[in-house]
């Protein structure tokens, strides 16, 4: 197999291959390089041998505070990049996301409790290449306006207001949560369906949600084409929403909510019956995803680039009217 056929078989991009081939391969003289597991294991295993103390490790301060920002369920990346921000003058407290992972993962470190790593949001020790795209059934919805009619400016992500939608379904489809999420911020709602997850319902939740923000977040929404929105005409009535679809089995059209449905996968895990989760639960866990600091927001949480969006708007009318 070709290294771009390896690369799609387990899941990552082909120059991790090709890095993986020139690390762990045996080189002869007037003969192809051949690559052995065990070769490369045993190298890798070299390079991660550290015979010196780390940094967690003599740092009890600094460690103590890792340990409590992963208990908050803080990724590694953001725990670093938060330090370097919360301790911009003390080099002593500032460590890169690999020393935590190793930290956690890597036997006989001791730096950090074993059992952290189940803060993190996969819960795993070892990385999973992520599962093939889905495909959802059903015939098309009436009056559905395509995503190729949505206006260019939902692309530039400066001005709030613009929302991807999408269900996370639980055991066997039988129960299911709303999501939404603000591409601008990665403001995080979610709609809580006890009863069922069709389409009165789902508008009905929708609508309840919508109605709470003020007018200038309520510019438009992208869902799938999922029978759930069968009832777009009435939701885009009530809200002032303007609703488009994706392409079908084109999940990256709304690549903010797919992101956030992973992350959401930490609270409610696949194969669970998500009716048993009350609102209360479901605003926690919104309140817990919009105070994690982001990469993309300069590690800003999405509650603080939705204010900071929110004091500087382009009509300062639109904003001041909703008190």
């Amino acid at each position: 197999m070709s290294k771009a056929e390896i690369a799609r078989e387990v899941g990552v991009h082909r120059s991790t291959i090709g890095r993986e081939l020139a690390a762990g391969s045996t080189y002869f003289p007037d003969r192809r390089p051949k690559y052995r597991a065990t070769v490369a294991q045993a190298a890798a295993d070299r390079r991660a041998s550290r015979p010196k103390t780390t940094k967690l490790a003599g740092n009890p301060a600094l460690a103590a505070e890792v340990a409590r920002r992963l208990e908050e369920e803080h990724s590694p990346e953001q725990i670093a990049a938060r330090l370097k921000i919360d301790f911009p003058d003390d080099e002593d407290m500032q460590v890169s996301h690999e020393p935590i992972y190793q930290a956690l993962f890597v036997q006989g470190r001791g730096e950090l409790r074993r059992d952290l790593h189940k803060r993190l949001r996969t819960g795993r020790v070892l990385r999973k290449p992520r599962r093939p795209v889905g495909q959802r059934g059903g015939s098309k919805i009436p009056d559905m306006v395509n995503i190729s009619e949505r206006p260019p400016e939902v692309e530039d992500r400066a001005v709030p207001g613009h929302w991807e939608g999408d269900l996370i379904v639980g055991a066997s489809s039988r129960s299911a949560i709303g999501t939404l999420v603000e591409r601008a911020t990665g403001f995080t709602m979610l709609l809580h369906l006890p009863e069922n997850h069709g389409a009165d319902t789902v508008a009905a939740a929708m609508i309840e949600a919508m109605s709470r923000l003020p007018e200038t977040l309520r510019q438009t929404l992208t869902w799938d084409q999922g029978r759930e929105m069968a009832s777009h005409v009435r939701i885009a009535a009530a809200t002032d929403l303007e609703i488009y679809f994706c392409d079908p089995h084109s999940p990256w059209q709304r690549g903010t909510n797919e992101n956030t449905n992973g992350l959401l996968r930490q609270y409610f895990p696949k194969g669970a019956d998500l009716s048993l989760f009350g609102p209360d639960y479901l605003e926690h866990v919104a309140r817990k995803l919009n105070s994690r600091p982001r990469k993309r927001l300069g590690f800003k949480t999405p509650a603080e680039a939705l204010d900071e969006l929110l004091s500087q708007p382009t009509d300062p009318h639109a904003v001041a009217s909703t008190g």
